[in-house]
């Protein structure tokens, strides 16, 4: 089976929606399963190396998008289907 490459999509401007997930959908789902203490925590301090060795904040800023960055949390955090 092959693995499917996770590529990051054009830089998107600092603050500002993705285009296939929203922002604030992609951290409601961040705090839905880590918790509001550990998912600012969790995405500032772990390095994954599915996203190039970057953190997810770091991801994001240099222009993956966020439904990319879920999928790829998701898939190394064990995150159930129905939270997907």
């Amino acid at each position: 089976m092959r693995s499917r490459q996770v590529v990051p999509a054009q830089a998107h401007p600092q603050g500002r929606d993705t285009e296939c997930m929203r922002l604030t959908v992609f951290w409601q789902r961040m705090v839905d399963h880590f918790g509001s203490g550990y998912a600012d925590t969790f995405a500032r301090d772990h390095v994954m190396a599915e996203l190039g060795g970057r953190t997810v904040h770091e991801a994001l800023d240099s222009g993956w998008d966020a439904k990319d960055v879920w999928r790829v949390i998701c898939t190394v955090m064990n995150v159930p289907g129905e939270s997907r």
